[in-house]
Parts: structure tokens; C-alpha cells; sequence
């Protein structure tokens, strides 16, 4: 009983709380990389009218049986892996071996970093489920995924190839260039909520509703769904549509746009991929890595795309609550103990389904990454700059002219 005590004193109970979340999301993010790759193969394979991966699955024949059991390939992500982490780690002689080696974990770290502060679902057993609940959490997600391309750069220029280099200098260029779109399309975001806090802004959309939704219901609540309440249902639905907020929908779909866009770019897809760009580049700034140098690369553009993901449904999404439906906290004054397991019991079941909404939010968005990327061509690099400065970057910057405008039109 006194290591319990110990373990409720408020420091320690936010530093073992903290790990076990870290630990705990950095399994669920490695295992969503694992299978985005599958994904990506299967909806490729689909797209191109094959099979995809199906064959790896459970091997019983190591215990003796005849045959495997496929189960469709899902253990083809395993195979890989163990081939990446046996594979011999080949190093060209002439490369410039300290930023050779440091660069794919650079690629590899900050997206990893920017998960820290996403709130991935409201709270569990009381406690918020966030890493780290800072007050400038945008400004850190943007301080920290820039420091991205320092890797690709590093990469590029270590490798002492012109592939490698020329795939270096194209990442800097295009980061730069679409992280001023991305800046300045969330200050609209920031002008509505009122805070640069990730769980603030969930917790905005929670109230007010989606950013990308023009209408959502007014004093909706678990007990009027579950009463079978149709008339406040109805009025829940009336109450929420008004002429303000589908005026605020047009800004706030534009800096989605915008956003998701730039978000593309950022981590390098298609039609954006021209620092790896294949029938170019070889490969690009990677075209010297092999072994697990190659799987941090290759890893941390997946991470980025699932942390790239993460952004997009905490600013726009509505991040872990449900679509037009309540978040489903306890009503205030009750007491989560265990002596009142009718009480807790609910708030665990609604603090699982909000993490789990929001991972599936975050899946839905991966497939849209993959569609994208085996549907569209890629951008010539005159046409991908051009793009960015020409196109993005202005309509970001009038986009907040108008959120403004809107907003002092509303009040």
C-alpha cells in the first residue's frame, strides 16, 4: 500500500504515467509503419490490377506441419523487417562517414518528436492522453518536423554521389518552399480557437464542431440519443446550422486544402517525391544507403506520414471525438474510485473509443497518402516550385485576410 501511495505522488504519478504513454504510442506508431507498408502494397497491387503480398503469413511448417497458413500476407511487414536487419550495412569508401551515419537517424527522429504533443484521444482513467500538453504546440510540431530535411541534406551530401547530392539540394529547396504555405495556412485556425494548444483546439471542436464541417448539432448529449429524445435530436441539428459558421467553413476549407497539400510535400510523396524521384535519381538522397540505414529512411518517411496525418485530424478532424456526437466524458461532479466501478467503468469504454477514433481517422488519411501516390504523376520540378510559390503560398496569405474578415463581420 505504501508503493501505491508512492506511486499517486503527483510527480511520480506524471512521470510513470508519461513513459507508459511513450512506450505505449511508440508501439501502436511502429506497428501502424509496419502495416502502411503492407497497405501501401495491397491498394498498389489493387490499383494495378495484382495480387499484392500473400503469401508470408504463420509458418507452420517450422512446427512440423505441411503447410503455411497466409492469411492474406499480413506477415509479410516481419519478413521485411528481419531481411532490413540482416542485411549487410554496405558503406561506400568515399563517403564522409560521421554524417553518413547520423543522417538516417536525423530523418528518422523528428517525426517521432512531433507525436509528443498530438492528443491522441481525450482521457483514460483520468488521465489526459497526451505526451506533453504545452502551450505552443504548433509551433513546436513546425520547429521540430523542419529539422526533417536536415537528414535528407546530410544524406545527400555524405554520400560524395552527384544522385545523392542533386536529391539533397531538391528536398531543402521544396521544404522551404512549402513550409510558408503550411505556416500560414493554420493561422486561421489559430485566429477561430484562439490558442496554438493541440488539446485546446480539439477541445474548440469539440464544443463548436469541426473546422471542415459547415453545420453540426448544439446541445447534443449522450442521454438525449440514448432517451430516443427525436425532438431534441431535431433541435440539436436546427440549433447547430448557422449563416456564421458556413461563412467560417470557406477559409477553413482553403487552409485544409492547403494544409494537406503542403502536408504532401513535406514528407516527400507523390506527386511530390522529387527528391527520391527513381527514373531520375536512382533513388535519390538514400540511392548509397542499404541495411538499416536504408529501413531508418524508409521508416521515417512512413512515421512522417502518419505524424503528417496526426496534425491534419487535431487542427481540422475534430482529433479524437466522433463525428456529431458527444465525447462521451462523465457528467461533471462524479468521482472516478474503484469502490464505484459503474462510475469509471463508462469513462474507460468512451477513453478506448476516442483512441481509437482517432487512429482510424489518421488510417483513413494514410489510404488517401497511398491512393494519391499510385493515381497522380509527379511534378516537374520547374512546375512543383512554381506551385509552391506562385500558387500555395498567396492563396494561404489571402486566406487569412479573409478568416479575418469573416470574423470581424461576425461579431
Amino acid at each position: 500500500m505504501e508503493m501505491l501511495s508512492i506511486l499517486f505522488i503527483p510527480e511520480v504519478f506524471l512521470v510513470w504515467t508519461s513513459l507508459a504513454k511513450t512506450i505505449g504510442l511508440l508501439g501502436v506508431i511502429l506497428g501502424l509503419v509496419s502495416y502502411t507498408v503492407y497497405a501501401e502494397r495491397k491498394v498498389c497491387a489493387l490499383i494495378q490490377d495484382r495480387v499484392g503480398p500473400n503469401r508470408v503469413g504463420v509458418p507452420l511448417t517450422l512446427l512440423g506441419l505441411k503447410k503455411d497458413l497466409p492469411i492474406f500476407g499480413l506477415g509479410q511487414p516481419i519478413a521485411d523487417a528481419m531481411k532490413l536487419v540482416l542485411k549487410e550495412n554496405f558503406i561506400p569508401a568515399s563517403v564522409n562517414k560521421f554524417f553518413y551515419y547520423i543522417a538516417p537517424k536525423l530523418a528518422m527522429v523528428p517525426p517521432i518528436l512531433v507525436l509528443a504533443v498530438l492528443p491522441f484521444g481525450s482521457e483514460l482513467f483520468g488521465v489526459p492522453m497526451v505526451i506533453a500538453d504545452i502551450n505552443v504546440g504548433v509551433l513546436y510540431v513546425f520547429a521540430v518536423s523542419s529539422l526533417g530535411v536536415y537528414g535528407i541534406v546530410l544524406a545527400g551530401w555524405a554520400s560524395n554521389s552527384k544522385y545523392p547530392f542533386l536529391g539533397g539540394i531538391r528536398s531543402s529547396s521544396q521544404m522551404i518552399s512549402y513550409e510558408l504555405a503550411l505556416g500560414l495556412s493554420v493561422i486561421p485556425v489559430f485566429m477561430i480557437c484562439g490558442t496554438l494548444n493541440l488539446p485546446g483546439i480539439v477541445e474548440w471542436q469539440v464544443r463548436n464542431g469541426w473546422l471542415v464541417a459547415p453545420w453540426w448539432p448544439k446541445g447534443l448529449d449522450w442521454q438525449m440519443i440514448a432517451s430516443g429524445d427525436w425532438s431534441g435530436i431535431l433541435g440539436a441539428c436546427v440549433a447547430g446550422f448557422s449563416w456564421q459558421r458556413v461563412a467560417l467553413w470557406l477559409p477553413m476549407l482553403i487552409s485544409f486544402f492547403v494544409f494537406l497539400v503542403a502536408m504532401f510535400a513535406e514528407t516527400n510523396r507523390l506527386p511530390f517525391d522529387l527528391p527520391e524521384a527513381e527514373q531520375e535519381l536512382v533513388g535519390g538522397y538514400h540511392t548509397e544507403y542499404s541495411g538499416m540505414g536504408f529501413a531508418l529512411f524508409f521508416l521515417g518517411e512512413y512515421a512522417a506520414m502518419i505524424a503528417g496525418s496526426g496534425v491534419i485530424v487535431t487542427l481540422f478532424l475534430g482529433g479524437w471525438s466522433f463525428p456529431l456526437v458527444p465525447d462521451g466524458r462523465l457528467p461533471e461532479g462524479v468521482v472516478v474510485t474503484l469502490a464505484n466501478v459503474g462510475a469509471w467503468l463508462p469513462s474507460v469504454v468512451f477513453g478506448l473509443v476516442n483512441i481509437g477514433v482517432f487512429f482510424a481517422k489518421v488510417c483513413l488519411l494514410l489510404l488517401l497518402f497511398i491512393w494519391v501516390r499510385w493515381t497522380l504523376p509527379r511534378f516537374r520540378y520547374d512546375q512543383l516550385m512554381k506551385l509552391g510559390w506562385y500558387f500555395f503560398f498567396e492563396l494561404a496569405l489571402v486566406n487569412i485576410f479573409l478568416a479575418a474578415l469573416v470574423l470581424v463581420t461576425m461579431r
